[in-house]
């Protein structure tokens, strides 16, 4: 984790969020305080935004519904849920809705900071696998209409000669679009051809390894 992102304090209280945001600075974090969930929706596409820590039960806008609103924003993003004791089974449904974790009050300093570095570094993560995806997507779609063809034989486990039958080209041809892709690609074995596909369709996590064992 590189400390990219701010960390948005979202509570009612002010006493909490300054507590938050002395405890977030002091572990040279960025913290970044709201009164309210709207007031962070305004602002949460102004700027990078980290992880977010919430009270669950706020006027207006609660923990929960927000959790929902950002699942259509950025559902990627890691929300930290603050509950009382009396609210665990709102937290329990919190983390049902995606939240990345949620800790009591009266909650302890070193916690916090230890879950907001854990949110970071996943929302880091988060970001690297998504470029590593958008990265290899753009790279097959530069791909020619029959490089396109080749490739789809390829990965369905087709020989040369059955690729060259189904699309109506001789076999030497189809090695040479084969080389095309595997150019274009920058693969160097099938089995990388067969993964940097999966990734770019999002079935395979880009934390795999990219050549065959």
């Amino acid at each position: 984790m590189d400390g990219t992102g701010s960390v948005h304090i979202i509570d009612d209280d002010e006493a909490i969020r300054d507590a938050l945001s002395t405890l977030l600075e002091q572990a040279g974090l960025i913290p970044i305080a709201h009164a309210s969930a709207a007031s962070f929706l305004e602002d949460v596409g102004n700027g990078d935004c980290g992880c977010v820590i919430t009270d669950v039960r706020m006027p207006g806008t609660t923990g929960i519904d927000l959790l929902h609103r950002m699942a259509e924003i950025d559902r990627v993003l890691p929300v930290i849920i603050i509950t009382g004791h009396s609210d665990v089974p709102l937290a329990v449904e919190a983390l049902k809705s995606g939240a990345f974790d949620f800790i009591e009050k009266p909650f302890d300093g070193d916690q916090i900071v230890e879950r907001v570095l854990a949110a970071l570094d996943m929302r880091e993560k988060a970001r690297r696998s998504e470029q590593t995806r958008a990265d290899a997507a753009s790279r097959i779609a530069a791909l020619t209409h029959r490089e396109h063809d080749v490739l789809e034989g390829l990965i369905a486990g087709h020989a040369n000669k059955v690729i060259a039958h189904n699309l109506g080209i001789s076999p030497r041809t189809v090695e040479i679009y084969r080389a095309n892709v595997m150019h274009k690609l920058k693969v160097s074995s099938l089995s990388e051809l067969v993964r940097l596909t999966f990734v770019a369709e999002g079935l395979l996590h880009t934390d795999a390894p990219t050549t065959a064992d």
